[in-house]
């Protein structure tokens, strides 16, 4: 059976999905819509009023706002905090803003938490690594953030421990890898994707910075909605890795998505990213054991799915 063909049920519960007009929190509203209450809390900075599914309701709002998530938080069961600045670079122009909205606010949805008994599925990064000691990387590897936006996700990350230990709140932590998929925009989790997709629709050079030797863990939305849904459903608390365990380099990627998109286009290398992670691959032995994740979608077929929207 493939996980992701029949995610884990979750019904009758009220669920906020903070970020719930974004590429993966849309995508987790969506899986719940059905069988539960989904409330939507999102300022729509990122997001699209086009991705939140039919039927839930949205509150158009900001997380940093206590007024809006008083409305989002009530009488909630589960709450799905997607909602941050992701953008590493936007990060490092603004760390002010990116702790702001990806710390200080967390600590405001933790607290609403608290007073609703809810129990909190946090999204965090592989970014709160930094370069890599060693390979596959495992939740115990150290964690030394390069940008804001990984020193951000630690510290939420840190703030959510506390609050389990001081205040019993349930939580768990989830570390995506590099997270992508049909209907994505642009972004830092998988903007190669996007980049090399779009270059090959076009016809136009597909671009590989540096050598192409870099590597990255890529995961498919379905599986990363498998977590999820798996998290929100387990009693289990800590941190752990949403990844395939698998790893492909930067130059495979671009040679793969040139036979899959049946392209024409030239694969030319321009010059390297500075301070870019040179290796990433997740080990995901304890989510594997813990909450019985699987992922089940391959690289060849979630490319598919992501060329054929193009």
């Amino acid at each position: 059976m493939s996980s992701t063909d029949d995610p884990p049920s979750i019904s009758g519960k009220r669920i906020l999905v903070t970020g719930g007009a974004g590429f993966i929190g849309s995508n987790i509203a969506d899986t719940l819509i059905s069988d539960n209450d989904v409330r939507i809390l999102d300022n729509l900075s990122s997001g699209s009023r086009s991705n939140v599914p039919e039927g839930a309701t949205l509150i158009e709002g900001d997380i940093r706002n206590d007024d809006d998530l008083e409305r989002a938080t009530e009488s909630v069961d589960i709450i799905f905090h997607q909602a941050a600045l992701v953008s590493v670079e936007e990060s490092v122009e603004y760390p002010e803003l990116t702790h702001d909205i990806n710390v200080t606010a967390t600590v405001k949805v933790l607290e609403h938490a608290r007073r609703e008994s809810a129990r909190i599925v946090f999204a965090s990064s592989a970014a709160v690594y930094g370069q890599p000691e060693s390979m596959p990387i495992s939740e115990d590897h150290p964690t030394n953030p390069t940008s804001p936006y990984g020193l951000s996700k630690l510290a939420a990350e840190q703030y959510i421990q506390l609050y389990m230990d001081l205040y019993n709140l349930e939580a768990i932590v989830l570390r995506y890898f590099n997270v992508y998929g049909p209907g994505q925009m642009s972004s830092d989790y998988s903007a190669v994707i996007s980049a090399f997709v779009k270059q090959a629709a076009n016809g136009n050079p597909i671009t590989v910075e540096g050598d192409g030797s870099q590597t990255r863990d890529f995961v498919h939305i379905r599986d990363v909605v498998q977590a999820n849904l798996l998290a929100a459903k387990s009693e289990a608390s800590g941190v752990f890795n949403v990844g395939t365990g698998e790893s492909v380099s930067i130059l495979k990627l671009a040679e793969t998505i040139h036979t899959v998109a049946d392209s024409d286009s030239e694969i030319v290398h321009v010059d390297a990213r500075s301070e870019d992670i040179g290796r990433s691959r997740a080990n995901i032995t304890q989510i594997k054991l813990t909450l019985d994740f699987q992922p089940s979608v391959s690289l060849y077929e979630g490319l598919d799915d992501v060329i054929v929207e193009n």
